[in-house]
């Protein structure tokens, strides 16, 4: 079995991080609620658009190593590879953040992956076979179909349910914030726990 794997957001959990940034620079205080998309809407509200986009730039380039994996992922994937299946990352990233410094987001990516042991240069021990990282969303899709995976696993439903997916691929929705339901184009995983039995009963039938 080839498994997939979305990068941002899937993978890796910024909540805290994002958290942190903004608690630095005086933007929120306790009330705000340690998740990303709390602080973003927070920031949108006020009508620092600009600088919720800098943030992110710090946040997927120079800051990303103080951002963790989600709970179970790394134990996920060692029972991915325990299993024998394969694992590509695949993702939507920018070489540059939209706006204030260059950071190379690809290498801090690539970077974040060695830190956590997810990939390295024995292939054997690896967690990770290869990893994708595309410019566009037409891209990712694009890949998703060259790699011929069994599963897709991401945080956007709308990556999902997009007309380009290819429709050989079995789709995960990975909703840890429990923002939704099972829908017919895709399973939905709130857990990464629940990933290698939802695989293996789909391999089974």
């Amino acid at each position: 079995m080839r498994i997939g794997i979305d990068f941002d957001n899937t993978l890796v959990c910024y909540d805290q991080l994002f958290w942190t940034l903004a608690h630095e620079r005086g933007l929120i205080d306790d009330s705000i609620p340690h998740r990303k998309d709390a602080i973003r809407d927070d920031l949108r509200r006020r009508g620092l658009e600009p600088t919720w986009t800098a943030m992110q730039g710090e946040a997927y380039g120079p800051r990303i190593v103080d951002a963790k994996p989600f709970p179970g992922a790394i134990q996920a994937l060692q029972e991915f590879r325990q299993r024998g299946w394969a694992v590509e990352v695949i993702s939507h990233k920018t070489h540059v953040p939209y706006a204030g410094p260059e950071y190379d987001l690809h290498a801090a990516a690539q970077n974040w992956l060695k830190h956590q042991g997810l990939v390295n240069d024995d292939a054997n021990t690896s967690l990770v076979d290869a990893v994708h990282l595309e410019l566009t969303k037409q891209e990712k899709l694009n890949r998703i179909a060259h790699a011929e995976c069994d599963w897709f696993i991401d945080d956007l439903p709308e990556l999902l349910t997009d007309s380009a997916f290819p429709i050989n691929v079995s789709r995960a929705l990975f909703d840890p914030h429990r923002q939704y339901s099972c829908r017919p184009e895709f399973h939905v995983l709130h857990e990464w726990s629940q990933a290698a039995m939802l695989f293996e009963s789909k391999e089974r039938s």
